[in-house]
C-alpha cells in the first residue's frame, strides 16, 4: 500500500488499474497475432464517456503506422478508447499498414458506437512484419465482450500488451482535489529498447478528474519529462513509443480549467504514477537483474543534472560493474566528461548505495581508501543508487546523506534510471523475431 503525504495531501494506492477510475472497462484477448505465442494479444480501454485526452508518441522518425493514426485521431479531439496489439509493431509496412491501423480503429469503433477519431491505436512487436488485420477483425466481439470494469479486465488488456516484460507494471491512486476522490490509474509494457525520448513503452493512463484538455496535456508533458524521458535500458528508441491518458470527469470534482492548488495536485498525482511505472521498467529491463538509480547534485541546472545523470546511466560500462558487483568509479566519471555538460571534475565526489549502506569511493575527483568487500555487498543488492556530487557538498565520509527524492529535487539536480547489462540481453535479442 503506498500512502505518500505531501502537506495535507495523500496519494493512496487502490486496486483496479486502469479500471479505477469511474467509467473506465478493459479487456484482452488471445487473436492469434503471433501464432507461436499463446499469451493474449490484443487489448482494449474504453471509457463509457467522453475524454479530454492527451499523449506524447516516440521521437524517432521512423514511427509506425499507430502512432501516425493516433496522432491524426488526438489532433481531431478527445479519444476515449484505445486498441492495442502485441506480437507485431506494424512499423516499416507501407501504406498496407495504415490502412490496418485504421481499420484498426474504425472496428473498435463500430463494435463500441463511437466515432473512429475516439479511438486511438497502439501496436507492439517485431518491426517490418505486416500486421494480420484479418485475425484482428476476427476477434472483436471476443475483445469488446471481455471488458470489464475492474481488476480482472484491466490485467487482461496489460497481458495483452506485454511482449519480452517478464511482470507487470502497473498501478492506480486515489487523490482528493477540493474534498472530491479522483482516481488515476496506469499501465505500461517496456522491457527492451528503451531509452530517453521517450522510453520504449506503451503506457496508458486513465482518470476520472474533471480536467481540461490543455491542461491535461501540460501535466502529462511535465510527468514524462521527469519519469520516462529519463528512463533507458539500452540505448534504443523505438518506432512505436506512446503514452496517453483519458480524462472522462466521472470523479465529479469542479473542473479543473486553471491552474493553482488542484491542478498542482492532480499534476504531483499523476508524476507520482509515471515514476512508479519508470521505476517498474527499469527494474524488468530486458535480462536485468537490478534497478540502477543515477542521482546528480550541484549541477548549473536541473537540465544539466539530467543529461549527466542519463549519461552515467546509459554508460554500458557502468551497467556492467554494476552486473558485477564491481565499484569501478572511474567509469562513472568517464560517462560524466562526455555527456557534453561543463563542470569541474576536481570537485566531484561519488557515492554508492544500497540497502546495505552508503559508501564514498571519490572524492573531489580522485580516489579515497575504501573497502572492496563493503563495495561489492553493497552493489549485490537488486536496486542500486550512484550518488553523484559535482560541487563536493554532501558531508565527509561517515557523515549522513541526503538521499535523493525524486518527487522534490532541488536546483541543479536529476535523477535517472536504467538498469544492469546482463548476459540474458543478448540472449534475449538474439532471437527474438523467432
Amino acid at each position: 500500500m503506498v500512502d505518500e503525504q505531501e502537506g495535507e495531501r495523500t496519494v493512496k494506492e487502490i486496486a483496479g488499474g486502469v479500471c479505477a477510475p469511474r467509467g473506465f472497462r478493459a479487456g484482452g484477448i488471445r487473436a492469434g497475432i503471433k501464432a507461436s505465442s499463446q499469451k493474449r494479444d490484443l487489448a482494449l480501454i474504453y471509457s463509457e464517456k467522453p475524454c479530454a485526452s492527451a499523449a506524447m508518441f516516440t521521437t524517432n522518425r521512423v514511427q509506425a503506422a499507430s502512432v501516425l493514426v493516433s496522432r491524426e485521431h488526438l489532433a481531431r479531439g478527445g479519444c476515449r478508447a484505445v486498441i492495442a496489439n502485441s506480437g507485431n509493431a506494424n512499423a516499416c509496412t507501407g501504406e498496407a499498414g495504415l490502412a490496418a491501423a485504421r481499420r484498426m480503429a474504425a472496428l473498435a469503433a463500430e463494435k463500441l458506437l463511437i466515432a473512429g477519431e475516439e479511438v486511438a491505436v497502439a501496436s507492439t512487436g517485431v518491426i517490418g512484419l505486416p500486421l494480420p488485420i484479418a485475425v484482428i477483425e476476427a476477434g472483436m466481439d471476443r475483445l469488446v465482450r471481455s471488458l470489464q470494469g475492474d481488476t480482472a479486465g484491466h490485467d487482461a488488456a496489460l497481458e495483452g500488451i506485454m511482449t519480452t516484460d517478464t511482470r507487470k507494471k502497473d498501478i492506480s491512486l486515489e487523490i482528493e482535489i477540493r474534498g472530491v476522490p479522483v482516481r488515476l490509474g496506469g499501465m505500461v509494457k517496456g522491457s527492451g529498447m528503451i531509452h530517453p525520448n521517450m522510453a520504449t513503452m506503451l503506457c496508458f493512463i486513465t482518470t476520472d478528474t474533471a480536467i481540461s484538455a490543455p491542461l491535461l496535456d501540460r501535466a502529462l508533458r511535465y510527468g514524462v519529462s521527469r519519469t520516462f524521458n529519463r528512463l533507458t535500458v539500452d540505448g534504443d528508441t523505438s518506432t512505436n513509443d506512446m503514452v496517453l491518458i483519458m480524462a472522462n470527469g466521472e470523479a465529479g470534482n469542479p473542473p479543473i480549467n486553471t491552474g493553482g492548488d488542484a491542478f498542482e495536485a492532480f499534476q504531483k498525482a499523476l508524476e507520482f504514477l509515471c515514476l512508479y511505472l519508470t521505476r517498474a521498467m527499469a527494474r524488468d529491463g530486458e535480462g536485468a537483474g537490478k534497478l540502477l538509480n543515477v542521482a546528480v547534485r550541484g549541477a548549473a541546472d536541473e537540465e544539466s543534472a539530467e543529461v549527466l545523470a542519463k549519461s552515467v546511466a546509459a554508460s554500458n560500462l557502468v551497467k556492467a560493474a554494476c552486473f558485477g558487483a564491481d565499484a569501478n568509479w572511474g567509469r562513472v566519471l568517464c560517462a560524466l566528461g562526455y555527456a557534453g555538460v561543463s563542470f569541474d571534475p576536481a570537485a566531484v565526489d561519488v557515492r554508492f548505495a544500497s540497502r546495505r549502506g552508503t559508501l564514498l569511493v571519490c572524492r573531489g575527483g580522485a580516489a579515497v581508501p575504501f573497502s572492496e568487500d563493503e563495495a561489492k555487498e553493497i552493489l549485490l543488492e537488486d536496486e542500486i543508487w550512484i550518488l553523484v556530487d559535482l560541487g563536493g557538498g554532501n558531508p565527509a565520509a561517515g557523515g549522513e546523506i541526503r538521499m535523493p527524492d525524486p518527487l522534490n529535487l532541488g536546483p541543479g539536480e536529476a535523477v535517472a534510471w536504467g538498469c544492469d547489462l546482463t548476459y540474458d540481453y543478448v540472449r534475449i535479442n538474439g532471437d527474438y523475431r523467432s
